[in-house]
């Protein structure tokens, strides 16, 4: 099967490690990180939602607009519109990029943060609400005679849009979580089914609870999997170790520089992640630094197991291997981000993804012919030697 990379499309060069130079949206850095991504080989970027954060939908048209050929993965919150409204923007969008979107719905890890915009529902409660709304934006993507809805958490009567995806019969939709509840909405709704970087073994489990998810719901066919990491990469392992270990001190630094500037000003500390995605990357963390090839915790625990922040580390031969080994487990969307945004992506795009696409693509001829990969003696599959400039 072919093998995508999912990128970060951010509106500034902020990050964990580095504070912002500018706004907070940053017209010609946020052109300049997408078309990066699409000058070296990556599929889509993500733009990310956050409640105080630009709104990614229009940062999303206007790279669209620029752009010829690299795909969108929306973010969006189900509490911050009501779904006829959203089911236009999103058409509106699939027609401004001739087909390139896919939506990823956010149900909401954490009370505070929602509450933030107004959202008061329990996690149970949002879920149940996120699988009435993609439904009916499923719906009225492909519907051109008025409906009526009565559900749980939305009312509405004799509805039509009057703007379709370019995209049929619609656009796929992406979905992401670990708890039971996650799996049950996203395997049941999701074409695309998202995980942050966890060990192999952990993946595999939770790939399998997708999938049994998504049968318990009546599917023929289950989403397809992707799963993020923060790449630490650089031309041999020492120097990547060496990269590693600063990117953490920097993360903890600017950490604690927050931590600070929170108590300055009389705002309360977040507590312990209340998401079962970040309980679990800590749990992960503490339980040990590296796993596998190249997976290593550190970058997570420095977090308190903020989002997609497990790194792979290494030289881009060794990451590639390491990514590979979640193809073989049935993964075929790669998501990656670096600290240092737009180098980072560069390089990931110039010395690691064209070894993936490069053994993805040998391992399909193999399968087509009747003939499984060829390992080496040591167990690893061989990869073409990388150029380091």
């Amino acid at each position: 099967m072919p093998v995508e990379f999912l990128g970060i499309a951010a509106t500034n060069d902020g990050s964990e490690t580095t504070a912002r130079s500018g706004a907070a949206f940053d017209k010609e850095y946020t052109l300049r990180l997408a078309r990066a991504h699409e000058d070296h080989d990556w599929d889509r970027v993500l733009f990310a939602y956050g409640s105080g954060s630009p709104d990614p939908a229009p940062a999303a048209a206007y790279i669209a607009s620029r752009l010829d050929r690299l795909q969108i993965l929306l973010a969006h919150r189900p509490n911050v519109s009501y779904p006829t409204y959203a089911a236009k923007t999103f058409a509106t969008l699939d027609q401004v990029s001739d087909g390139r979107l896919t939506v990823h719905f956010i149900t909401g890890g954490n009370d505070h943060e929602q509450g933030r915009e107004g959202d008061t529902l329990t996690k149970d409660e949002r879920y149940a609400r996120t699988r009435e709304y993609i439904r009916i934006v499923k719906k009225i993507w492909t519907t051109r005679e008025a409906f009526d809805h009565e559900g749980e958490h939305y009312r509405f009567h004799d509805f039509v849009s009057d703007v379709f995806p370019v995209q049929q019969p619609r656009p796929n939709v992406s979905f992401g979580g670990s708890s039971p509840a996650a799996y049950a909405a996203g395997g049941a709704e999701a074409d695309i089914y998202c995980l942050w970087g966890e060990p192999l073994a952990k993946t595999a489990e939770q790939i399998e609870a997708v999938k049994a998810a998504a049968r318990a719901a009546g599917r023929t066919d289950v989403p397809r999997i992707q799963v993020a990491f923060r790449p630490i990469i650089a031309p041999t392992e020492e120097l990547a170790w060496e990269k590693a270990h600063r990117t953490v001190g920097a993360i903890k630094q600017r950490r604690q520089a927050a931590l600070v500037r929170q108590h300055r000003n009389g705002i309360p500390e977040v507590g312990a992640p209340q998401n079962t995605g970040s309980q679990r990357l800590l749990a992960i963390a503490e339980a040990g630094e590296r796993y596998d090839r190249a997976l290593w915790t550190p970058t997570a625990a420095a977090t308190g197991g903020a989002g997609n922040s497990n790194a792979l580390v290494g030289t881009p031969e060794t990451v590639a291997r390491a990514l590979l080994d979640y193809y073989d487990l049935g993964v075929d969307i790669l998501s990656a981000r670096g600290y240092d945004l737009l180098d980072d992506a560069v390089d990931f795009g110039r010395y690691v993804i064209p070894l993936v696409r490069e053994e993805v693509a040998k391992r399909d001829a193999e399968r087509a012919a009747g003939r499984g990969p060829a390992p080496a003696a040591d167990g690893s599959h061989p990869l073409p030697a990388a150029v380091h400039g």
